[in-house]
């Protein structure tokens, strides 16, 4: 089967659990025996592919598609003039001058890319037709996030393929817009949403929340579980003198590092966790910096800043090194997310984790036995849970075996590839 496998391009400032995702992915989709052609967006796509996964040029390149949105003129410029914005060069220095993950002054844009055909960017969606069909002939095409549900009409009448569309925390984009936008945003990605033949979520927490969004009858959703490349992780020995917990995510308000800090605070003012050791990693955005020196000030005023290490590399290796490390992990996100893949490693590595009774952190725990559920999502109550852990080695082992089982036998990508593949065949 020859899919075409539409994603963001990433800058790769921070963890970016999608783009970890689509990467492992494709390899594992090639494994299968599928011809795979990854068709990058907006950047270069930011990660190594996969030897054997054929890559397209960047499509609705950054410069081109903000141009065509603010300069009426531009929309009709030359295709030489496009192409030379388009040039790999530009686009890497655009992905490294990319500070800004917040869709401020974008709303317009956003609106305008689902449109599709009939939005500012339509030329960039005759682009990538013409090239699709010219150069993939693809039997399906899978958009890696409902945002780029504004391509599936033309994608499915214009190259008859099958259209798959993956659902992972579209709403970390659109519910930072104002009331009004959230609601044109998922009403206009609800009427696109007709064009997908399936959709596929990562929980059914996030299968639910996106159906009613939507609007969409339960049987065109598929829950797949995320899954991982799980090889080289190693278990950690869980630390105890000292303990360490950790975080690993972007570094962010967003993602709710402030929570896990006020926690890691309340914790060290207890004589039983006065060693207590915070290690983080995840990288930042621009838009992050001052929360995150915010953060750091504040951990040294109260006298804890020897006690924190602030790692800055986040490629694969360094992350399996840093979860050996640790004795617990929380990503204490306040709204929640749809998967949560960190979730994923640090069970690979047989660490514990303490989440928020919010999003998909529930489901995830129930299936895996591997971790804590706490309510409701304050730097106390994470204080609480953790302290309940902390105090008791063995429970803390036992939930580290239990998760590491339950993920190693569940959450492979492999395992995620085969189930995806599957979807492909539904469609075809």
């Amino acid at each position: 089967m020859k899919i075409a496998y539409v994603t963001p391009g990433h800058g790769l400032q921070f963890y970016c659990q999608n783009c970890f995702r689509d990467t492992a992915l494709l390899q594992s989709l090639s494994s299968l025996g599928h011809k795979v052609i990854k068709v990058p967006m907006y950047l270069p796509s930011g990660m190594e592919t996969p030897a054997d996964v054929a890559v397209t040029p960047v499509f609705y390149g950054a410069v081109n598609i903000y141009l065509k949105e603010k300069l009426p003129f531009y929309r009709s410029a030359p295709v030489w003039i496009e192409r030379l914005l388009d040039s790999p060069s530009l686009l890497h220095l655009a992905a490294k001058k990319s500070g800004s993950t917040r869709p401020t002054g974008l709303e317009e844009m956003t609106l305008s890319m689902l449109e599709g055909e009939k939005g500012r960017q339509a030329s960039e969606l005759d682009h990538l037709i013409q090239h699709l069909r010219d150069n993939v002939g693809p039997d399906v095409v899978h958009l890696s996030n409902a945002l780029l549900l504004g391509l599936a009409h033309r994608l499915k009448a214009d190259l008859g393929a099958g259209v798959v569309c993956s659902l992972q925390d579209e709403n970390e984009w659109v519910d930072l817009m104002g009331i009004d936008y959230q609601k044109k945003v998922w009403k206009l990605m609800a009427e696109k949403a007709v064009d997908v033949d399936f959709f596929v979520s990562a929980s059914q927490y996030y299968a639910d929340k996106t159906q009613e969004q939507l609007k969409l009858p339960g049987d065109r959703i598929k829950v797949i579980h995320g899954g991982i490349d799980l090889e080289g992780y190693e278990k950690s020995t869980l630390p105890f003198d000292p303990p360490v917990i950790g975080y690993l995510c972007r570094l962010s308000e967003y993602f709710g590092l402030d929570i896990l800090v006020d926690a890691f605070m309340a914790l060290k003012e207890d004589n039983r966790f006065r060693d207590l050791k915070l290690h983080l990693t995840g990288g930042y955005s621009g838009d992050d910096k001052p929360f995150l020196n915010g953060q750091m000030k504040k951990i040294a005023e109260h006298g804890f800043k020897d006690d924190v290490i602030l790692f800055d590399d986040f490629c694969k290796s360094s992350r399996v090194a840093f979860l050996k490390s640790l004795t617990l992990l929380s990503v204490p996100v306040p709204t929640g997310e749809a998967f949560g893949a960190y979730q994923v490693e640090a069970l690979a590595a047989g660490v514990p984790v303490v989440q928020p009774n919010v999003g998909c952190y529930p489901e995830f725990v129930e299936k895996t036995q591997g971790g804590l559920i706490y309510e409701p999502n304050t730097g106390e109550k994470l204080a609480s849970a953790m302290a309940s852990l902390l105090s008791d080695p063995d429970k803390i082992r036992k939930l580290g075996d239990q998760g590491r089982r339950v993920v190693l036998e569940n959450f492979s990508m492999d395992h995620m590839a085969k189930n995806i593949a599957g979807v492909y065949e539904d469609v075809t």
